[in-house]
Parts: C-alpha cells; structure tokens; sequence
C-alpha cells in the first residue's frame, strides 16, 4: 500500500506566523517522504472505546484508583486484539512509582528587612510546594536574589545567573520570555512566541541547577496566560511527582509563586521597582540583584506511594526494526471533581483524554491492517499526565525503547469532536524537520495548517510529547482544525470556546452520542499518514538549528552507536 520509489524532497516551511522561528539562511538537506495511501480506520473502533472509557464506571480514569484498572485493562486487550505485540517484554505495561505529596500547616511567607517584617498569607497571597520526600519543609533566613527570568541558555547568549551565586539563596523569578511582548516573532526569546525558558517548569529547574534553596515565580496573568486562581489551585492540596530513583536531579527545598503586587512590596521595601527591573531583565546586560532581605516559611508533608501504569505495545517494523516513530496519548484524568449544579461529580474525561486514547487503538489497527512498515511503531498510553506528565516523563527517564533510536513521534491529546475543517491547529510549528512529514501530509489531505493563534500561551511545552523533546526526540504537536467546512473560523472558536468555559476539566466532558465524528476521522487520517510517512522513511528528522532541543538531540546522536 506504500509508494517508496517516490520520495518528496521537500524544504523547511518558513510560517509568516508560527509558535517558532526558523532561523534564515541556513540549509537542510532534503528528507525522504514517501506517500503513503489512506489508512483502513475504524470510526466504530474511535466510539466504542471514547463511550467505554468515558462511562462513570470507570470513575474518570484516577491513577492508582478502580478507574486505572479498568483503563489499563481494556487498552491492554484491544492493543492485543488490534495485532500489536507487548511493548515491554511479554508486558502490555510499563510500570511507573508515584509519590504523592501534601502540605499542610502552612506557616506565612515572612521577609525580613534588617527589623521589619512583611508577612504573606498562604493561598491568597503565595503558595508553595516541595520536591523533596521529608515530613517538614523549612526555608529559614534565606538570602533574596531577583534573577531577572532566571534563564541560563547559553545558545541564545543569555545567563541571568551570570557573576552571581544564588545557593541556599531564594530566588524570584518573572513569567515567560524577555521578548513575550513582542507583536511578532522575531527576538531573541522568538518574540511572543513562548519557548521553553518561559515556562515555569524550566525556571525551577534551572533554579535548583544553580543551588538555590527556593525559587518563587512573579505571577502576572497576560505572560502567564492564566489567573492567580488556577496557580492556587494547582498548587495547593495534593501534588504527584514521578519517583526520581538513585540519580535524581537537583531539586531546591521549595518552589512556589507570589501575586505580582507582593513581588512588587518585597522589591520596593529593598529600595527596588518592579517596573524597572522588569524592564532591564529584557535586556542581555542584565545583572542579578540582591535584595539584602531574607525569606522564611514552613509547612509539613504526609506522602503517599503507589504505583501506576504506562500501557504500551509494538508493531515491529521489517527493515529497521530498532529504529522507532512513537504515538503518544494519555489514558488518565481527574477521577472525581467538584460537583456540576446536578450533582455529577465524576470528571469523565471523554474529549480529554478518552478520544486520544481511543485514537491509539484506531491507528493500531490501520497500521496492522496494512502491515508492518519498515521501522517499528510504537503506542503508549501514558499514565498521569494531569498531574504534570507524569507517565511520559517517567517513560523519558526510563525508556524501553532507546531515545536515540527513536526517531521522532506524534502526540495526540483531546479531540473536540465537530465536523470536518479545512485545516489543523500546529502548535509549535517551525521547531524541527518533522514539520516537512506535516506539510506532506497535508498536502496529500487537502488540508492546510494553521499556526497556534496564542503562541505566549507555550501550549508545545504543556502535553506529554514533551516529555520526550526535553529528551531531545523531536515530536509534533497537532490540534483538530479551527476553520470548519460547515461555519468557518467563527464556528471553530465557538466550539472551542464552549468547550473551554462548559466541560474542560468538568463533570460535563461527556460522551455524547450525537457526535459527529467526521472531522476526527479526517485529524486521524493525517496522523496516520505522518506516522507512517516516518516509519517508511529512511531519513532522521532533528530540531531546527537554534531550537532550544537541538543541542541535547545532537550530544545524543554523537554518542549513539547505532539510531540517530
């Protein structure tokens, strides 16, 4: 079913508006893309197992909870039943150790200025986390240092750690990128666009790479992209972490954030405007600041251990069967949630991320249908991806099938069900030569992609693909289309939008057996052709030059003995 004697040689797509930017002047050699026909995909397989997974039997598929084991179950046996092999050995899964972590007691932020004291309350004014496996956290007399957007990324020219020694210290830190004000995409920070530095995954981490004890993050809500609500939220109560193993990474004794005007009372109380220093940090000359204050808290920690479940299999490929393209999606949600108005208090997950899952399957069985391409096609279901990627990171760190050999992958999180479109949502798009598979794809579908309309946002660094780009294994990102034939752009962000304020993370995504499921049957047949496009391919697709993966990509390929 595969043409392999003709194979595309097609250059990188420079996008007028993009969540990246390809830098000008550089040369790519040309990739082969072979075409690859339309695939035998189920719709039948997509409803039955978005209903089953979605049903309240299945209590909004909670890791570590009934939920799980029916979830793992049921991919476990339709990966089976679609002719894919065990992804771990003779097992369907990939265990993954989680720890749960919950504060309480939580004393005041207390910065201390020579004799005066400013004190903060916990929840409404900052919230805080540890990382660390001990029953008391205590941040005592910790020296205050302004980093600016405490970002270290030498590639770029840029260190705000710079001639500054920030251990034990407390830093604080600002939202996003330097450039995130940008109108377009040009800077060094890729203009609005978010890049990695920007999100506060990267800013804690760097924080603690440094030695710093406690790192706090200024919340803003336009660099941010969301309100003071959501961090409270998110960062109070229990907090789920991957179990590090013998190596971990460094981790500070605490990270957390402050309202953007206490950052402001804390800097003007040292002699500091936040407006001004805000304004240097968004220059390359910036110099940390020491704040000659001290910052202390406290809070105690119960911990939960258990462990969840990654569900995986294989489809082995003829020629280069160690050579691996990836499909991802996550199985889990939110388990039970605050109640609608009636009553219903079971987050059903049945856009996110029972579709994605399903998905999985479908695409299987397309593949097996057509056999087996010549590299191998791996799918994981991964577990706890609302709790921060868990199971994708874990997978990263412990990956059954060498990262540098796998050649790159598709993630698939949340398909709004509505009717077809005459494009797809690429978010990150200009970020590697995956993006030549793309353009293919689509122009063998008809279909044209639109660029993410909220690049700031940094939705690439927000699913579990990421997992593996941190990894260095380039992944796409592909959202359904926001023009529909039936309504246009009006009638996509509609959708969306009452999707967003009606069910998202609610007891109201729910199966609907009204659906029309056209539009994810045509997404599908995109990936299914991406997928394969890769798998049939004799080329290593990697990051665009001066992508903030491409370094970690190439150190791995230089050490690889075999793979990329």
């Amino acid at each position: 079913m595969f043409t392999r004697g003709l194979a595309l040689a097609v250059t990188i797509l420079f996008m007028t508006a993009c969540d990246g930017v390809v830098p000008g002047g550089m040369s790519e050699p040309s990739l082969d893309i072979p075409e690859v026909e339309d695939g035998d995909i189920s719709q039948a397989t997509m409803v039955d197992i978005t209903r089953e997974l979605s049903t309240d039997e299945f209590e909004g598929r909670m890791p570590g909870t009934k939920g799980e084991e029916l979830t793992v179950a049921l991919l476990s046996e339709r990966f089976e039943a679609a002719g894919l092999q065990p992804g771990n050995g003779d097992s369907w899964v990939q265990e993954v150790p989680l720890i749960e972590i919950t504060g309480t007691n939580f004393a005041p932020l207390t910065i201390t200025n020579g004799d005066t004291d400013l004190v903060y309350d916990y929840g409404s004014e900052w919230v805080g986390v540890t990382y660390q496996e001990e029953e008391r956290t205590q941040l005592a007399n910790s020296e205050i240092v302004f980093v600016g957007y405490g970002i270290n990324a030498p590639e770029r020219g840029w260190n705000d750690y710079e001639g500054v020694d920030v251990a034990g210290k407390t830093v604080i830190i600002l939202v996003n990128d330097p450039d995130f004000e940008t109108e377009g995409l040009e800077g060094t920070f890729n203009g609005r666009a978010m890049t990695y530095y920007g999100r506060w995954t990267y800013k804690y981490e760097e924080a603690a790479r440094q030695g710093a004890a406690a790192a706090l993050i200024v919340h803003d809500t336009q660099p941010a992209s969301y309100g003071w609500n959501v961090v409270e939220s998110s960062w109070s109560g229990p907090q789920a972490y991957a179990a590090r193993g013998d190596n971990p990474p460094p981790l500070t004794t605490m990270n957390g954030w402050v309202q953007k005007e206490v950052a402001r009372e804390i800097l003007a109380a040292a002699g500091q405007n936040l407006d001004e220093l805000t304004a240097a940090a968004k220059t390359e000359d910036f110099a940390a600041v020491e704040l000659g204050m001290t910052a202390s808290t406290s809070f105690e920690n119960t911990f939960r251990t258990f462990t969840s479940q990654n569900v995986i299999g294989i489809l082995p490929g003829t020629e280069a069967p160690e050579e691996y393209v990836i499909h991802t999606a996550h199985w889990d949600h939110l388990g039970r949630c605050t109640p609608a108005p009636d009553g219903d208090d079971i987050c059903n997950g049945a856009v996110d991320n029972a579709t994605g899952s399903a998905a999985l399957v479908a695409l299987a069985e397309a593949h097996v249908k057509a056999g087996a391409p010549r590299r191998s096609l791996v799918f994981l279901a991964v577990t706890a991806e609302e709790s921060g990627l868990l199971g994708a990171y874990y997978y990263a760190a412990n990956p059954i099938y060498p990262l540098d050999q796998t050649v790159g992958g598709i993630n698939m999180d949340a398909f709004l069900v509505a009717g077809p479109s005459q494009d797809v949502t690429v978010v990150g798009p200009g970020k590697s030569q995956l993006d030549q598979f793309l353009d293919a794809a689509l122009e063998a579908d008809g279909r044209t992609p639109t660029p993410n309309p909220n690049p700031e946002a940094g939705y690439y660094y927000r699913s579990d693909h990421f997992a593996f780009a941190k990894e260095g294994v380039p992944m796409l990102y592909v959202d359904g289309g926001e023009d529909l034939v039936e309504g246009g752009r009006e009638a996509g962000a509609a959708l969306a939008a009452e999707y967003r304020e009606n069910r998202y993370h609610g007891p109201k995504d729910e199966f609907d057996e009204n659906w029309d499921w056209s539009g994810v049957m045509q997404d599908l047949q995109l990936f299914y052709r991406m997928g394969r496009m890769l798998a049939e391919s004799t080329s290593w697709p990697n990051w665009n030059e001066g992508d903030e993966f491409r370094r970690t990509r190439d150190e791995a390929c230089a050490s690889a003995e075999s793979g990329c």
